[in-house]
């Protein structure tokens, strides 16, 4: 894995308890729910939750054209962390590059962990290109920012989701 000041890391803490985060981040269901861009809309998925397992799943912007993406799980503890590998892909799971930037990674290897204080968790993803060439590695570093924005808005849906199923307790 990389070391952190090559990797992109970003962490959000949510009011929800750790195993309930874990299963909205384990379950094709929950899912569909909350991951992706925001305004973007949930086409199909499918998960096999386990280490060799995939998440394959398409998303569009409403009148654009149709993205699909590609999780491969190398490692689930639960309900603490899990590795796994994303990628761009085709409606049948098979890799491609990005659609507008050519030289992205391939493949990003991802680390997500997720600590539990007080009732709320605090959710960590670190990831890093995975077999990539030297412009593909630079290329990732200069989309920081980008995916700050991505991952941020993603993570926005991710709470509003958790809100609605643990509704915080009444005074």
């Amino acid at each position: 894995m990389a070391t952190p000041t090559d990797a992109f890391t970003l962490t959000r803490t949510f009011d929800a308890p750790r195993a309930l985060v874990f299963k909205v981040l384990s379950s094709a269901e929950h899912m569909a729910r909350w991951w992706g861009p925001a305004g973007w809309n949930w086409v199909k998925g499918e998960l096999d939750f386990r280490p060799g397992g995939r998440f394959h799943y398409g998303m569009a912007m409403p009148g654009g054209p149709q993205m699909w993406g590609l999780f491969t799980y190398e490692d689930i503890v639960a309900p603490e962390k899990i590795v796994f590998r994303n990628a761009f892909s085709n409606e049948a799971g098979e890799l491609v590059r990005h659609p507008m930037a050519p030289t992205w990674p391939l493949e990003v290897r991802n680390v997500l962990t997720l600590q539990e204080k007080d009732g709320q968790t605090m959710l960590t993803l670190m990831g890093a290109p995975y077999e990539a060439s030297l412009i593909e590695q630079q290329t990732f570093t200069a989309g920081f920012e980008s995916m700050r924005m991505g991952f941020g808005g993603t993570f926005d849906q991710l709470g509003a989701y958790l809100a609605e199923l643990s509704p915080p307790a009444q005074a």
